[in-house]
């Protein structure tokens, strides 16, 4: 369950965020002296791509599609961590504290992002499982956020013909006026047949367990376009 505003909640997981560095291939001598160009101009970064929601589906930046959970739910940005990804939002308790927080249900859709290793195999989803899921307890919640101990469970999955791998915790949630005593966090990785996988990850709240079936379902309509 993700808040608009900032909680102080308290997450045992960690995962590898190693940066791989590629070589890059030097220039060949030049036939003149290079131009010399003032002002000189750094150069950036390749940004980041993101994923878009279009009509009744999450767009991917890799052009693969998961329905939104409804018509209720509306456009949200993607906070999870995931490549290219896209997001949707539902409040479930609005200015809860009396000073305009708003509490509610995410999901997000996306790719596994490069910097978390990947293999297709049912111990690689499940670990992918493992990696991203910690990546967006801490995004949407906190560095020390916790599961709720004997909480999480794994399952193998398919959509589509895909293998996949479904991870769900339980997350304790206490906040000053909230009713809210805990949130489902659901993480759903699905191998793409490329060396990719796709992700989504819902965040529930509690008071809400209809939507997590909801969620399984737009899960297994998500759709690999390569």
């Amino acid at each position: 369950m993700a808040a608009l505003a900032a909680t102080g909640l308290s997450v045992g997981w960690v995962w590898n965020r190693a940066e791989a560095i590629s070589p890059v291939a030097l220039p060949t001598a030049a036939e003149k002296p290079i131009e010399t160009v003032s002002p000189s101009v750094k150069p950036t970064k390749t940004p980041t791509p993101y994923g878009k929601v279009l009509g009744t589906e999450m767009l991917a930046a890799n052009n693969d599609t998961m329905p939104v959970m409804s018509s209720a739910w509306g456009n949200n940005y993607e906070r999870t961590g995931l490549w290219g990804g896209a997001a949707v939002w539902l409040t479930v308790h609005n200015n809860y504290n009396g000073k305009g927080s708003s509490w509610g249900n995410y999901v997000s859709f996306g790719q596994l992002p490069p910097d978390i290793p990947y293999q297709n195999s049912a111990a690689g989803r499940k670990q992918a499982a493992i990696q991203i899921g910690a990546r967006a307890l801490v995004n949407l919640y906190d560095k020390n956020v916790t599961v709720v101990k004997g909480s999480s469970t794994h399952k193998v999955i398919t959509v589509n013909g895909h293998p996949g791998h479904e991870l769900t915790a339980r997350v304790p949630v206490s906040v000053p006026k909230l009713t809210e005593t805990y949130s489902t966090i659901m993480i759903a990785v699905i191998d793409r047949g490329d060396g990719t996988a796709d992700v989504s990850i819902a965040d529930l709240a509690g008071s809400t367990p209809a939507w997590q079936n909801v969620w399984r379902y737009k899960v297994s309509q998500i759709k690999v376009n390569k």
